[in-house]
Protein backbone atom coordinates (compact mmCIF):
# COMPACT_ATOMS: atom_id res chain seq x y z
CA UNK A 1 0.00 0.00 0.00
CA UNK A 2 1.35 3.59 -0.82
CA UNK A 3 0.71 7.19 0.62
CA UNK A 4 -1.06 9.30 -2.21
CA UNK A 5 2.12 11.09 -1.78
CA UNK A 6 4.54 8.54 -2.39
CA UNK A 7 3.28 7.16 -6.26
CA UNK A 8 4.29 4.59 -7.77
CA UNK A 9 6.41 5.06 -11.35
CA UNK A 10 4.61 2.30 -13.68
CA UNK A 11 6.88 -0.30 -15.08
CA UNK A 12 7.67 -1.96 -18.53
CA UNK A 13 6.12 -5.44 -18.38
CA UNK A 14 8.77 -7.82 -17.18
CA UNK A 15 10.09 -10.50 -19.51
CA UNK A 16 7.80 -14.17 -18.94
CA UNK A 17 10.47 -15.31 -16.29
CA UNK A 18 11.11 -12.61 -14.31
CA UNK A 19 7.56 -11.75 -14.53
CA UNK A 20 7.24 -15.49 -12.84
CA UNK A 21 9.80 -14.90 -10.51
CA UNK A 22 8.03 -11.74 -9.09
CA UNK A 23 4.69 -14.07 -8.79
CA UNK A 24 6.27 -17.23 -7.49
CA UNK A 25 8.64 -15.06 -4.65
CA UNK A 26 5.44 -12.86 -3.80
CA UNK A 27 3.16 -15.49 -3.27
CA UNK A 28 5.80 -17.46 -1.39
CA UNK A 29 6.05 -14.33 1.11
CA UNK A 30 2.43 -13.94 1.58
CA UNK A 31 2.58 -17.54 2.50
CA UNK A 32 5.15 -16.73 4.81
CA UNK A 33 3.30 -14.17 6.80
CA UNK A 34 0.07 -16.34 6.86
CA UNK A 35 1.75 -18.88 8.06
CA UNK A 36 2.63 -16.54 10.91
CA UNK A 37 -0.29 -16.04 11.97
CA UNK A 38 -0.50 -12.34 10.76
CA UNK A 39 -3.97 -10.89 9.92
CA UNK A 40 -4.26 -10.06 6.17
CA UNK A 41 -5.42 -6.71 7.02
CA UNK A 42 -4.06 -5.86 10.85
CA UNK A 43 -5.58 -2.41 10.48
CA UNK A 44 -9.41 -3.78 9.87
CA UNK A 45 -9.82 -5.04 14.18
CA UNK A 46 -8.71 -3.98 17.20
CA UNK A 47 -9.27 -0.57 19.08
CA UNK A 48 -7.49 2.44 17.51
CA UNK A 49 -8.28 6.11 17.80
CA UNK A 50 -6.66 9.24 19.65
CA UNK A 51 -9.20 9.63 22.64
CA UNK A 52 -7.02 11.00 24.93
CA UNK A 53 -6.47 8.21 27.20
CA UNK A 54 -2.85 7.74 26.67
CA UNK A 55 -2.27 5.18 29.20
CA UNK A 56 -4.00 2.90 26.19
CA UNK A 57 -1.85 2.17 23.32
CA UNK A 58 -2.47 0.35 20.37
CA UNK A 59 1.02 -0.45 18.75
CA UNK A 60 1.79 -1.99 15.07
CA UNK A 61 4.73 -3.37 13.69
CA UNK A 62 5.63 -3.58 9.71
CA UNK A 63 5.51 -6.51 7.73
CA UNK A 64 8.61 -8.51 9.27
CA UNK A 65 10.01 -10.47 11.86
CA UNK A 66 12.52 -7.60 13.86
CA UNK A 67 9.58 -5.32 14.06
CA UNK A 68 7.10 -7.70 15.29
CA UNK A 69 9.58 -8.66 17.65
CA UNK A 70 10.34 -5.30 19.12
CA UNK A 71 6.60 -4.18 18.92
CA UNK A 72 6.47 -6.68 21.47
CA UNK A 73 8.65 -5.33 23.44
CA UNK A 74 7.43 -2.34 23.60
CA UNK A 75 3.88 -4.24 24.62
CA UNK A 76 5.56 -6.38 27.32
CA UNK A 77 6.91 -3.35 28.84
CA UNK A 78 4.48 -0.78 28.89
CA UNK A 79 2.07 -3.49 30.19
CA UNK A 80 4.28 -4.24 32.93
CA UNK A 81 3.87 -0.31 33.75
CA UNK A 82 0.44 -0.27 33.73
CA UNK A 83 -0.79 0.57 30.09
CA UNK A 84 -3.23 -1.34 28.21
CA UNK A 85 -2.32 -2.28 25.28
CA UNK A 86 -3.79 -3.69 21.95
CA UNK A 87 -1.28 -4.82 18.98
CA UNK A 88 -1.95 -4.50 15.84
CA UNK A 89 0.37 -6.24 13.64
CA UNK A 90 2.62 -7.09 10.16
CA UNK A 91 0.64 -3.67 8.79
CA UNK A 92 3.17 -3.60 5.90
CA UNK A 93 5.46 -0.91 4.77
CA UNK A 94 6.28 2.66 6.07
CA UNK A 95 4.04 3.35 3.18
CA UNK A 96 1.08 1.93 4.99
CA UNK A 97 1.57 2.44 9.00
CA UNK A 98 2.80 5.84 9.06
CA UNK A 99 -0.38 6.83 7.84
CA UNK A 100 -2.10 4.75 10.56
CA UNK A 101 -0.25 5.70 13.04
CA UNK A 102 -1.07 9.48 11.89
CA UNK A 103 -4.91 8.92 11.98
CA UNK A 104 -4.19 6.85 15.22
CA UNK A 105 -4.91 3.89 14.00
CA UNK A 106 -2.17 2.89 15.96
CA UNK A 107 -0.54 4.78 18.55
CA UNK A 108 3.16 3.26 18.67
CA UNK A 109 5.06 1.16 16.08
CA UNK A 110 8.91 1.03 16.27
CA UNK A 111 10.74 2.34 13.82
CA UNK A 112 14.13 3.32 11.48
CA UNK A 113 15.56 6.06 12.04
CA UNK A 114 17.55 6.83 8.65
CA UNK A 115 14.95 5.56 7.17
CA UNK A 116 12.13 7.51 8.22
CA UNK A 117 13.60 10.06 7.93
CA UNK A 118 13.90 9.93 4.71
CA UNK A 119 10.34 8.31 4.43
CA UNK A 120 9.33 11.71 5.44
CA UNK A 121 11.30 14.30 4.06
CA UNK A 122 12.57 13.23 0.07
CA UNK A 123 15.23 15.96 0.48
CA UNK A 124 16.76 14.87 3.62
CA UNK A 125 21.07 13.96 3.15
CA UNK A 126 21.28 13.13 6.40
CA UNK A 127 23.27 10.35 7.26
CA UNK A 128 25.15 10.17 10.80
CA UNK A 129 23.13 9.09 13.70
CA UNK A 130 23.29 12.51 15.16
CA UNK A 131 22.36 14.12 12.11
CA UNK A 132 19.54 12.06 11.27
CA UNK A 133 17.99 12.11 14.66
CA UNK A 134 18.55 16.17 14.50
CA UNK A 135 16.78 16.13 10.72
CA UNK A 136 13.74 13.84 12.53
CA UNK A 137 12.92 16.19 15.07
CA UNK A 138 11.45 18.66 12.39
CA UNK A 139 10.60 15.88 10.29
CA UNK A 140 8.42 14.30 12.44
CA UNK A 141 5.78 17.45 12.59
CA UNK A 142 3.10 18.32 14.75
CA UNK A 143 1.53 14.83 14.43
CA UNK A 144 4.13 12.03 15.10
CA UNK A 145 6.88 11.82 18.06
CA UNK A 146 9.75 9.85 18.81
CA UNK A 147 11.13 8.21 22.24
CA UNK A 148 15.30 8.00 22.25
CA UNK A 149 16.78 6.04 19.61
CA UNK A 150 18.29 2.41 20.76
CA UNK A 151 21.88 2.04 20.23
CA UNK A 152 20.99 -0.85 18.25
CA UNK A 153 20.94 -0.24 14.84
CA UNK A 154 19.46 -2.17 11.82
CA UNK A 155 20.14 -1.16 8.11
CA UNK A 156 19.59 -2.27 4.88
CA UNK A 157 22.51 -3.38 3.23
CA UNK A 158 23.27 -4.98 -0.49
CA UNK A 159 23.66 -8.75 -0.05
CA UNK A 160 25.39 -11.39 -2.16
CA UNK A 161 26.21 -14.87 -2.04
CA UNK A 162 29.99 -16.24 -1.32
CA UNK A 163 29.86 -17.60 -4.59
CA UNK A 164 29.01 -14.41 -6.54
CA UNK A 165 31.92 -12.53 -4.13
CA UNK A 166 34.17 -14.67 -5.03
CA UNK A 167 33.57 -14.71 -8.82
CA UNK A 168 33.50 -10.98 -9.06
CA UNK A 169 36.35 -10.00 -6.26
CA UNK A 170 33.02 -7.97 -4.67
CA UNK A 171 34.27 -6.30 -1.56
CA UNK A 172 31.97 -2.85 -1.79
CA UNK A 173 28.44 -1.93 -3.49
CA UNK A 174 30.68 -0.35 -6.29
CA UNK A 175 32.40 -3.63 -6.84
CA UNK A 176 29.41 -4.86 -8.44
CA UNK A 177 28.45 -2.06 -10.83
CA UNK A 178 30.67 -3.15 -13.72
CA UNK A 179 28.11 -5.95 -13.75
CA UNK A 180 25.12 -4.37 -13.48
CA UNK A 181 23.64 -5.65 -16.91
CA UNK A 182 23.59 -9.57 -14.92
CA UNK A 183 22.58 -8.38 -11.87
CA UNK A 184 18.70 -9.16 -11.09
CA UNK A 185 18.01 -7.59 -7.49
CA UNK A 186 15.63 -8.27 -4.71
CA UNK A 187 14.01 -6.37 -2.11
CA UNK A 188 10.48 -4.39 -1.56
CA UNK A 189 8.62 -3.29 -3.91
CA UNK A 190 9.32 0.36 -2.14
CA UNK A 191 13.05 0.05 -2.77
CA UNK A 192 12.82 0.69 -6.48
CA UNK A 193 11.69 4.61 -5.29
CA UNK A 194 13.21 5.49 -2.13
CA UNK A 195 16.19 7.61 -1.84
CA UNK A 196 18.72 4.87 -0.41
CA UNK A 197 16.96 2.28 -2.60
CA UNK A 198 17.56 1.86 -6.30
CA UNK A 199 18.08 5.38 -6.91
CA UNK A 200 21.08 5.94 -3.93
CA UNK A 201 22.67 2.87 -5.72
CA UNK A 202 22.81 4.07 -9.20
CA UNK A 203 23.60 7.74 -7.71
CA UNK A 204 26.28 6.84 -5.22
CA UNK A 205 27.91 3.84 -6.87
CA UNK A 206 26.74 3.47 -10.72
CA UNK A 207 24.82 0.41 -9.75
CA UNK A 208 22.08 0.95 -12.47
CA UNK A 209 19.46 -2.36 -12.17
CA UNK A 210 16.99 -2.28 -14.91
CA UNK A 211 13.03 -2.25 -14.47
CA UNK A 212 13.32 -5.82 -15.89
CA UNK A 213 16.16 -6.88 -13.38
CA UNK A 214 14.34 -5.70 -10.05
CA UNK A 215 12.64 -8.42 -8.40
CA UNK A 216 9.56 -6.98 -5.76
CA UNK A 217 9.77 -9.40 -3.05
CA UNK A 218 7.24 -8.24 -0.01
CA UNK A 219 9.13 -9.95 3.22
CA UNK A 220 10.72 -7.20 4.20
CA UNK A 221 14.42 -8.96 3.24
CA UNK A 222 13.02 -12.28 4.71
CA UNK A 223 13.20 -15.83 4.41
CA UNK A 224 11.68 -15.50 0.59
CA UNK A 225 14.19 -12.80 0.04
CA UNK A 226 17.04 -15.24 1.04
CA UNK A 227 15.56 -17.96 -0.51
CA UNK A 228 15.42 -15.94 -4.10
CA UNK A 229 19.06 -15.07 -3.36
CA UNK A 230 20.93 -18.02 -2.30
CA UNK A 231 19.01 -20.59 -5.28
CA UNK A 232 20.29 -17.44 -7.64
CA UNK A 233 16.74 -16.58 -8.74
CA UNK A 234 18.59 -12.94 -7.71
CA UNK A 235 22.39 -11.94 -7.81
CA UNK A 236 21.98 -8.93 -5.15
CA UNK A 237 19.18 -8.52 -2.14
CA UNK A 238 17.94 -5.72 0.14
CA UNK A 239 18.51 -8.00 3.65
CA UNK A 240 19.04 -6.07 6.96
CA UNK A 241 22.42 -6.00 8.13
CA UNK A 242 20.95 -7.86 11.83
CA UNK A 243 19.41 -10.87 10.11
CA UNK A 244 20.42 -14.30 11.05
CA UNK A 245 20.54 -15.82 7.37
CA UNK A 246 23.69 -14.07 6.44
CA UNK A 247 25.67 -15.96 8.87
CA UNK A 248 23.83 -18.88 8.61
CA UNK A 249 24.13 -19.10 4.32
CA UNK A 250 27.39 -17.47 4.18
CA UNK A 251 25.92 -14.51 2.94
CA UNK A 252 28.40 -11.17 1.88
CA UNK A 253 27.37 -7.54 2.72
CA UNK A 254 28.93 -5.47 0.64
CA UNK A 255 30.47 -2.52 1.89
CA UNK A 256 28.59 0.92 1.79
CA UNK A 257 31.28 3.48 2.17
CA UNK A 258 29.72 6.08 1.25
CA UNK A 259 26.96 5.54 3.05
CA UNK A 260 23.99 5.13 0.80
CA UNK A 261 21.89 3.98 3.56
CA UNK A 262 21.42 6.40 6.38
CA UNK A 263 22.05 5.29 10.26
CA UNK A 264 19.28 3.24 11.38
CA UNK A 265 18.60 3.08 14.69
CA UNK A 266 15.63 1.87 16.65
CA UNK A 267 13.02 4.08 17.94
CA UNK A 268 9.84 4.10 18.99
CA UNK A 269 7.54 6.86 17.38
CA UNK A 270 4.20 7.56 18.74
CA UNK A 271 1.42 9.35 17.65
CA UNK A 272 2.19 12.57 19.16
CA UNK A 273 -1.49 12.72 21.14
CA UNK A 274 -0.09 8.91 22.42
CA UNK A 275 2.85 10.01 23.86
CA UNK A 276 2.82 10.35 27.33
CA UNK A 277 6.27 11.83 30.21
CA UNK A 278 5.15 7.70 31.76
CA UNK A 279 5.34 5.78 27.98
CA UNK A 280 8.48 7.41 27.13
CA UNK A 281 10.43 7.05 30.67
CA UNK A 282 9.25 3.25 29.82
CA UNK A 283 10.47 3.23 26.23
CA UNK A 284 13.50 5.17 27.06
CA UNK A 285 14.50 2.13 29.52
CA UNK A 286 13.90 -0.23 26.89
CA UNK A 287 15.95 1.44 24.17
CA UNK A 288 19.28 1.73 26.21
CA UNK A 289 19.11 -2.30 26.89
CA UNK A 290 18.35 -2.71 22.99
CA UNK A 291 21.98 -3.03 21.50
CA UNK A 292 22.75 -4.21 18.33
CA UNK A 293 23.93 -7.06 19.93
CA UNK A 294 20.64 -7.54 21.31
CA UNK A 295 18.91 -7.05 18.49
CA UNK A 296 20.93 -9.93 16.83
CA UNK A 297 19.91 -12.22 19.92
CA UNK A 298 16.37 -11.59 19.38
CA UNK A 299 16.72 -12.12 15.32
CA UNK A 300 18.14 -15.46 16.14
CA UNK A 301 15.58 -16.84 18.50
CA UNK A 302 12.79 -15.84 16.70
CA UNK A 303 14.44 -16.40 12.53
CA UNK A 304 17.24 -18.97 13.73
CA UNK A 305 16.84 -22.68 13.98
CA UNK A 306 14.70 -22.30 17.56
CA UNK A 307 12.37 -20.42 15.65
CA UNK A 308 10.61 -18.92 18.94
CA UNK A 309 7.39 -16.58 18.49
CA UNK A 310 8.41 -13.43 18.10
CA UNK A 311 5.85 -12.65 21.43
CA UNK A 312 7.44 -15.46 23.76
CA UNK A 313 11.04 -13.80 22.16
CA UNK A 314 9.56 -11.09 23.43
CA UNK A 315 8.62 -12.19 27.06
CA UNK A 316 12.01 -13.70 27.39
CA UNK A 317 13.91 -10.82 26.91
CA UNK A 318 12.14 -8.26 28.66
CA UNK A 319 12.54 -10.21 31.76
CA UNK A 320 15.79 -11.09 31.07
CA UNK A 321 16.81 -7.24 30.99
CA UNK A 322 15.08 -6.70 33.95
CA UNK A 323 12.39 -4.74 31.76
CA UNK A 324 9.03 -6.42 33.40
CA UNK A 325 8.39 -4.56 36.30
CA UNK A 326 7.47 -0.61 36.78
CA UNK A 327 10.19 1.47 35.81
CA UNK A 328 11.46 3.65 38.63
Amino acid sequence: MNSTNSPVRRRRPAPTAVRSLATAVTLAAALALSACGGDSDPLSSGSGGCDGDTNKITIGSANFPESETVANVYAEALRANGFAIDTKLNIGSREAYIPALRDCSIGLIPDYTGNLLQYLDKSATATAAEQVNQALTTALGDQLAMGAPAPGEDSDAVVVTRATADKWNLQTIADLAPHAAEVSFGAPAEFAERPGGLPGLKNNYGLAIAEDKFVPIGDGGGPATVRALTSGQVTAADIFTTAPAIKENNLVVLADPKHNFPAQNVAPVFNAKKKSDKATAVLDAVSAKLTTAELISLNEAVSGTTKTEPAAAAKAWVAAQGLNKPTG
